[in-house]
């Protein structure tokens, strides 16, 4: 047990929506509210003068946004960051700017927790949680895709085309923000095929070599992707670390 509770400061210019997250932390002892803001600037003297250990920080408020006052902290002096926004199309902003999480306004008790429970590891210095999932807009509105659902990432141009096991989904970004979204350390993090393909270890069934040099991997769904040359040597060994040693054989002699 701590000593001392975490320390939270709550930054949103809508009286409601702090009187929301007010409400929702009440629930959670181990937290207490050190302090209110209601424009960016005030965040920025907040965070230097009461040290919280959390900030709820909306993304649009008067004077600074949310993004800026990231910017001018600084994001390795911010504390645990959980962004509140109504639109989540600044979702994948938000874990850019390295966010912890994020909350479209106004959340529900179940959604509040989630991040709560991402919060409370981070704070103890637990196992990292997983990532948060991605956003994606179809024609039936904004879908959630979790990233370990993801069996593996393509580019295409300004796009990138999320596959999992059922269905792919189109997604407005950039492959090289999405790989650090995804994140690529550890077994549950994704390997750069080649330069258009980021593959998710523990999606990936069998390494197969195809005549002298080209190595593809085989994911469960039994879809191939080549792994290029050059990232060859480094896909094989995180393939060996963290996924299954026996599918990633030794090249042809």
């Amino acid at each position: 047990m701590r000593d001392s509770k975490w320390r939270v400061l709550i930054a949103d210019d809508e009286p409601a929506a702090r009187l929301g997250v007010r409400q929702r932390l009440a629930a959670y002892t181990e937290f207490t509210i050190v302090g209110e803001c209601r424009d960016g600037r005030q965040v920025l003297s907040a965070l230097e003068e009461l040290n919280p250990d959390v900030v709820f920080l909306d993304l649009q408020m008067p004077g600074l946004d949310g993004f800026e006052v990231i910017r001018r902290r600084t994001p390795e002096r911010m504390p645990v960051v959980v962004i509140l926004t109504a639109y989540s199309q600044f979702a994948l902003r938000a874990f850019d700017a390295q966010a912890l999480d994020y909350l479209v306004k106004p959340t529900t008790e179940a959604r509040f927790a989630t991040t709560m429970r991402r919060v409370s590891a981070q704070l103890r210095g637990g196992a990292a949680p997983r990532p948060a999932p991605l956003i994606v807009t179809t024609a039936r509105g904004a879908v959630l895709v979790p990233v370990h659902e993801i069996d593996w990432i393509e580019a295409s141009g300004n796009y990138a085309r999320i596959w999992t096991a059922r269905r792919s989904y189109l997604l407005r970004s950039p492959l090289r923000v999405l790989e650090r979204r995804v994140g690529t350390d550890g077994a549950d993090g994704f390997l750069r095929a080649h330069r258009r393909a980021l593959v998710r270890v523990h999606a990936i069934r069998e390494l197969v070599w195809s005549g002298e040099s080209n190595l593809t991997a085989v994911l469960s769904t039994g879809q191939r992707i080549p792994i290029s040359r050059r990232r060859r040597a480094a896909f094989m060994l995180a393939v060996r670390r963290f996924g299954d040693p026996s599918s990633s054989p030794a090249p042809p002699q």
